[in-house]
């Protein structure tokens, strides 16, 4: 692994302004005027150095967020500070065009930046240009102008782009330098914050403790010596759950097969999310230092919202995938048995309203199996309206649905299980027959993040037990210590049969590997896949848009990976289903994962505790459901 070098900055001459006091029979006065004339003896100062921020890895120590050097190019402004405000900016104006016509770069300072640096820092140097390129440092290297300076700075640095961009978020500075006389204990240059993702989330963690830099000058105000008392900590390293080859496999799938859409896989023995994609994504380098005006407005005004993390920050109708839940509902509840026969006709009617089958014929009488993996719609109809609202409504919530899973990320959706409470503050009434027909099949006003839907399907997978969903192992120090560690949390148990599990088991295999079933392109060579597909309208209805499911666990026997693809369909579209959209995004990135697998089965295993070398010294809102649609 190659790990970027950060650089503190030792190299620019600093130069401080200080405060003049007298004393008197009362105390000490201080004169908020800095002056250099009424200096008569040596003083020392010290500033504050911000320290590099930690690491953002992978499982395995892989880098996602981490820190490179930059070059900045800086004034010097010679002390004391006595020039006219004329003086100041012509001196200013002729080192920036100096530089200018140097390495041919527009530098744009504003006069009264100029003058309110001066006055206030100018015994800092002003940066003229930042982030420089190669060619201009190699440049300026080779004739720097006199009174100017290179300054060595880090910056954020995110190695892979728009990798789980979604998740890292992006940092930027905290705050401009006040505008005060610069004073004992304030920074050199701002420190930057996280601003979206883990890198703001854990924040705090991830700042390190700054250096010390003490600079002393003589009864002229020259600056006679400067020493870096103490350097800086770098700050702890964040280690997340995410595997970066399973992340990157699923973000390349999308990214070839969809417009739009979301992936999550998650062990479902742990709860820990091997990979979370929401696409189109964002490079948050963009953003580093600061986003320009143009780059912005472009991520913003894009239809495709590639700021929106749709794994994690939207919720869909869920579609057939709910059959799933409703299957566990009333086979665990007793209610239904696995064996116990329903028609499956072209429609159904229930009260003054007539609900179709997404199959145009009738397809006979039919068992659990059976109709989840054809996905009778009227089957489940029935099914519904035997055991009632009330089991449906129970495991659904249990099974996390229509609530946060507790992730350290914000603004997760909570997505929605209609329950009486709901209908009689959205729709006035309570639930009717057919509001539990339209749950039946995941219709209706149920609202499902990707990231619910495989903690749920995980559920389903391990039996029953309701693991803390994680997306953080650790942190550490860069000696590797553990300073906080998030360890596995069952948060609930779940009494599912072990006859109704091998049930539900045999029926999702079926839907991927039976004549009947729904999602044949999701098969892995050699591994039994159980899944579920469905279909969903959502959105306006002058454009409604297809949400497209595949969910479900692999391998079916020993569940390895829980995992969800959603395909966002174009606007009326109705040619998008979950057999035919979102199934083979599955297919294809499982395909991958297993042969790298078998390409890497020689390799010894890592530490799923990542071991961070240590860094080198100096050198939209969720969609809006709509009415009920029967496709699969």
């Amino acid at each position: 692994m190659k790990f970027c070098k950060f650089a503190m900055f030792f190299l620019f001459p600093v130069v401080l302004m200080a405060r003049d006091t007298m004393i008197d029979n009362t105390g000490i006065v201080e004169n908020p005027k800095p002056t250099w004339e009424t200096q008569k003896q040596a003083r020392t100062f010290s500033l504050l150095i911000p320290a590099p921020r930690g690491q953002i890895t992978d499982r395995n120590g892989l880098p996602l967020a981490q820190n490179r050097v930059s070059y900045n190019l800086a004034i010097i402004f010679p002390t004391p500070l006595d020039w006219t405000d004329e003086k100041i900016v012509s001196f200013a104006r002729r080192q920036i065009a100096l530089s200018s016509s140097l390495i041919n770069r527009d530098m744009k300072v504003p006069d009264a930046t100029i003058l309110n640096h001066y006055k206030n820092r100018g015994v800092l140097p002003l940066d003229i240009a930042e982030d420089l390129l190669p060619g201009e440092i190699t440049k300026l290297q080779k004739n720097m102008p006199p009174d100017q300076v290179l300054r060595q700075t880090y910056v954020r640095f995110y190695p892979s782009g728009p990798l789980a961009a979604h998740i890292i978020g992006y940092t930027g500075p905290q705050a401009p330098l006040s505008a005060r006389p610069i004073e004992n204990n304030d920074l050199i240059f701002p420190e930057s914050e996280g601003r979206e993702g883990i890198e703001q989330i854990f924040d705090k963690e991830l700042r390190g403790q700054p250096g010390l830099l003490q600079i002393t000058f003589g009864p002229n105000g020259k600056k006679s010596s400067e020493r870096v008392a103490r350097q800086p900590v770098p700050g702890y390293n964040v280690i997340t759950t995410l595997d970066m080859n399973i992340q990157e496999t699923c973000e390349k799938t999308l990214a070839k097969n969809a417009k739009r859409g979301a992936m999550v896989v998650m062990d479902p023995n742990n709860g820990e999310i091997l990979a979370m994609v929401s696409y189109p994504a964002f490079n948050p380098n963009d953003f580093v230092p600061t986003v320009k005006q143009s780059v912005f407005s472009a991520y913003s005004n894009d239809t495709a919202d590639p700021l929106v993390p749709r794994a994690f920050r939207s919720a869909y109708p869920p579609g057939s995938t709910f059959k799933t839940f409703v299957g566990l509902a009333a086979l665990n509840s007793g209610l239904i048995k696995p064996d116990e026969m329903f028609a499956c006709p072209r429609e159904f009617a229930v009260g003054n309203h007539v609900f179709k089958n997404w199959k145009k014929v009738d397809a006979g009488r039919l068992n659990f199996k059976e109709a989840l993996t054809q996905s009778c719609n009227t089957w489940f109809y029935q099914a519904g309206l035997k055991i009632g609202p009330e089991p449906i409504i129970q495991y659904a919530t249990q099974l996390g649905l229509g609530r946060r899973t507790g992730i350290p990320l914000r603004a997760e959706a909570v997505g929605n299980i209609p329950d009486d409470d709901y209908m009689q503050r959205v729709h006035k009434r309570t639930i009717k027959g057919g509001d539990v027909a339209n749950m039946s099949i995941g219709q209706g006003d149920i609202l499902i993040s990707p990231l619910q839907m495989t903690q749920a399907m995980s559920i389903v997978a391990n039996g029953g037990t309701v693991h803390q969903a994680r997306l953080v192992l650790q942190v550490q120090t860069i000696d590797n210590k553990v300073i906080a560690a998030y360890p596995d949390r069952i948060r609930e148990e779940i009494p599912v049969s072990p006859s109704v599990r091998e049930e539900l088991r045999k029926a999702l295999v079926a839907v991927t590997s039976d004549g009947q079933g729904t999602a044949h392109s999701a098969q892995v060579k050699g591994i039994d896949v159980a899944g579920k597909t469905g279909t969903a309208q959502w959105g306006p209805t002058d454009r409604q848009r297809i949400a497209a499911w595949f969910t479900g666990f692999m391998p079916a026997g020993e569940p390895r990976y829980a995992f969800t693809a959603l395909y966002e369909g174009e606007p009326n579209d109705q040619s998008v289903h979950g057999g035919s959209h979102a199934a083979p995004l599955i297919g294809k990135a499982f395909r991958e994962i297993y042969n790298s697998k078998k390409a890497s089965a020689k390799e010894p295993e890592k530490d799923p505790v990542a071991q961070i070398p240590k860094p080198e010294e100096p050198s939209n809102p969720a969609p809006e459901p709509v009415a009920a649609d029967e496709s699969n």
